[in-house]
Formats: C-alpha cells, structure tokens, sequence
C-alpha cells in the first residue's frame, strides 16, 4: 500500500481517493460486454511461463502506481507486455480489466479503510457487510482476493487491536470460505513518512491474529516495501511465515521507485526465495515509477522478476 505523493499545496492524499478518483475518470472509457478474466489460478503444469510469471508466482501490477495513464490504455499496455493481472481495483472498474484479458489479482471492496480497520469494533459491521456484499460477486467474476487492513491505533495496545481484529475476521472467514475468496489484510510502515499510526506495522502482530482466525481464507498480504522499512530480514521472515502469507507487493526501498540497482532490495533473490515456500498467487508491482516512462518501468520490473 501506497504513500500516494502530496499535492503541490501539502495536503496528504489517500490511496482511495487516488483510486476513486482514477476510478471515476475511466468509467467513461467502459468497453462493451463483460469479458473473461485471465485464469487466477497461473499457467497449467508444463505451459511455457509468460514475462508475468516466475517461479510459480504470476507478476501484477497495483493500478494506483501509474494512474497518470488512464485505465483502458493502461490495461492495454499491461496485457501487450505479457502480464496477465492487476491489483487495487475498485468493483465498478474490474470489468475493464476483464475485457482486456486481465485477472483482478486483488480487489478493493471499500471493507474499511487503512486508518479505520479491524481493530477497531465500531468498524466491524461495515467490513462484514462489505464482505457479504461484495464477496459472491468477487467469486462469480473470478476475482481471488479482496483486501482489508488493521487500523490505526490511536492509542489502542496492540493486545486489545489482536483481540478486536480477531473477532471480525472470525465473522468475515465464513463469508471468503463458501465462495474460495481470500481475504487479504496488509503490513504497512508506520514511520514518518508511511502510514504513520497503523498498528499492523509488524508481522508478529500480523501472524498472530491470523494463526488465531485459523482459515485458508484469511491472509496477509506481505507488502516488501514496507517490511524493509519496519524489519527487514525479508527472506527469513516469508519463509517462515510462508503458510500465512497469500499475496504479495514490491516497491524500492527507499523512495518506493523502481525495482532496479538504485535501490536496497534484491529482488531476484527475493522471488527465488519465495518460490521455493512453494507459493503459487501473485506478486503485484507497486512502485512509483520515476523514469518519465512508466511502462518501461513496469516491463523492466516484470523482466526483473522473472527468475
């Protein structure tokens, strides 16, 4: 998840409204029909691999990150250099990305909100009915993951926001199960500069409200970038928490830009690493391209990652 770059006068702006906003602007370009999204499940054993898949991981790439081009363009772009997903789509957009061929790797349900999540109870009803709204809808388009989050803390101890966050889960894991949908909950950064106050900046914190939800269909969603920034040790950790983690974001560390030698992380290392947990879903781009041209950026990620 992003920390979406200020406007000129200062003002933070949301990766929802960023999205709403890319949102509202491509509902005009809507093509006819409703499309066939690419398979969720990667390429059948012995199929030749495509430039989006790796080590049984199929590459993505999160939509707010190059919202400067407008969807339907960009849902070409992606589909023309072989990728066969995109991540962070809002309902009313997924359709575009499915008349292009294009899996919606994780859909956003509007099931919270990064400052306002599960750990919060006065929140819970709105996420649950989010998920029941949204869910079967995700399941009959081919949609295999939504997302949610942990909150901010506002003072919260952690063991009250594990409890809280617990408790919803437990109530939302029926909903993802009867229709093989994954709910995906993200690890963000809280320093200056991240989403400062979240509370699920850890994975111990992360994990251990998920071992308690105890479902295949409650995840996390291992965000790399962040991670770096809070904890590092980045292949120990999604080695170890390999059985908990259903999703995973890229992004260079620091500045989340490129993916490329300007930054910290090794990324063909990290893709081996995890393929060998044996992980089969989808790694999603979610870097800010700097270049001045952001598809070549993109293209050079996915060749990156392709290991």
């Amino acid at each position: 998840m992003p920390e979406p770059p200020a406007p000129p006068d200062g003002t933070p702006v949301s990766r929802r409204d960023a999205l709403r906003a890319t949102g509202a602007a491509s509902l005009g370009l809507l093509v006819g029909g409703a499309g066939r999204p690419a398979s969720a499940l990667g390429r059948a054993p012995g199929e030749a691999a495509t430039p989006g898949q790796a080590a049984g991981i199929t590459q993505s790439v999160a939509r707010w990150c190059f919202e400067d081009i407008p969807l339907v363009p960009f849902c070409r772009g992606v589909a023309d250099m072989g990728l066969t997903a995109m991540d962070l789509l809002l309902v009313e957009e997924w359709p575009v990305a499915h008349d292009h061929g294009l899996t919606v790797s994780c859909g956003d349900v509007a099931a919270g909100t990064i400052e306002d999540g599960l750990n919060e109870p006065s929140n819970h009803r709105g996420i649950i009915e989010a998920f029941e709204r949204h869910i079967p809808h995700a399941a009959q388009v081919e949609v295999p993951n939504v997302i949610c989050f942990f909150g901010n803390r506002r003072g919260m101890e952690d063991a009250v926001g594990i409890e809280n966050s617990i408790r919803c889960l437990r109530e939302c894991a029926p909903i993802a199960e009867s229709e093989d949908v994954t709910i995906l909950v993200e690890v963000l950064n809280s320093k200056p500069g991240g989403h400062v106050d979240y509370i699920g900046d850890h994975m111990d914190y992360a994990l251990e409200i998920i071992r308690a939800v105890d479902s295949p269909r409650v995840k996390i969603l291992y965000d790399i970038y962040h991670m770096q920034i809070m904890e590092g040790d980045i292949i120990r950790t999604l080695t170890d928490a390999s059985p908990w983690i259903g999703h995973y974001h890229t992004g260079g560390v620091p500045g989340r830009a490129e993916i490329d030698g300007t930054q910290e992380l090794n990324y063909p290392a990290i893709v081996r690493a995890i393929g060998d947990t044996g992980f089969e879903g989808f790694m999603a781009h979610e870097f800010i391209p700097r270049s001045g041209e952001p598809l070549r950026s993109l293209r050079e990620a996915v060749e990156l990652c392709a290991v």
